[in-house]
């Protein structure tokens, strides 16, 4: 396959066998045009740049430069993700710890802003509540299963995944009609 120059794809042409080519642009435009698309860490917008091309002084003058004028923000960036992951999912603290790590937020800043994200029980309690009247038709151990695995995937401890399901199972009555029946 070849490309519009004509050469092979994959192979390097007589033009990148120079050297490795400069990236268009500065490392801010980059890093101002990454964070256009959803807010980002610092470490994870310093590996984008440097996957990019850029040399590492002009990619740190360039986040220095965006960390002063406001635009980069790591404690601010985790509430976000913490917000997200312990609202909107109902996810345990070691599932957003995970995700900020993987964010490359660093362990004092996500620390921070779990302390925000209310009580992990109390979340665990309202995931197990909300899903285990969907499962009042399922035999009690299949029930528990299920619930049980949702909550450990969703980062809860098994301890406090076993307590919440427990729980929530005792409040679901009983299905009083047999499933055949109307």
């Amino acid at each position: 396959m070849t490309n519009p120059k004509g050469d092979r794809m994959g192979q390097p042409s007589a033009e990148g066998e120079a050297g490795p080519k400069r990236p268009h642009g500065t490392a801010r435009d980059r890093a101002l045009r990454l964070l256009g698309v959803r807010w980002r860490s610092r470490d994870e917008l310093r590996r984008r740049l440097g996957a990019a091309g850029f040399d590492p002084a002009e990619v740190e003058e360039a986040l220095a430069g965006l960390e002063s004028s406001g635009l980069i923000d790591d404690l601010r960036f985790a509430r976000e993700l913490v917000r997200d992951g312990a609202s909107r999912r109902m996810a345990g603290d070691r599932a957003i710890r995970a995700g900020l790590r993987q964010k490359g937020v660093a362990s004092e800043v996500a620390e921070l802003a779990l302390a925000g994200a209310g009580e992990e029980a109390e979340r665990a309690r309202g995931l197990a509540v909300a899903k285990a009247a969907r499962m009042a038709s399922l035999e009690p151990q299949v029930a528990y299963r299920r619930l049980f695995g949702l909550l450990v995937r969703r980062g809860y401890a098994p301890g406090l995944a076993q307590e919440a399901c427990r729980e929530a199972l005792r409040q679901v009555p009983a299905e009083a009609d047999s499933p055949g029946e109307p």
